[in-house]
């Protein structure tokens, strides 16, 4: 009884390891998120450019702006792994 529930729970963890190590997506280990970094500073910068003219608003509105972008990156990438995991 007792090595069927060591068994079995070896196996758990296996599975949850197996499902963790899918989660990483394509992008992350192919290099190609960085390109997003480069695209929410440059986006980020010209948003808060328009809006100000002098040099240090436009750094902290367009900090604040990237800030927000990658918080919505993040929780749109946490929504699609959990749609994931329950299919």
């Amino acid at each position: 009884m007792l090595l069927e529930l060591l068994d079995n729970e070896r196996e758990h963890s296996m599975m949850t390891g197996q499902l963790l190590a899918n989660v990483q997506p394509i992008a992350w280990r192919d290099g190609e998120l960085w390109y997003a970094l480069v695209l929410i500073v440059a986006f980020s910068l010209v948003y808060a450019a328009t809006r100000h003219e002098r040099m240090l608003p436009i750094l902290f509105h367009g900090s604040r702006v990237a800030v927000s972008i990658t918080a919505f990156m993040i929780a749109v990438f946490a929504v699609l792994v959990f749609v994931s995991w329950c299919i």
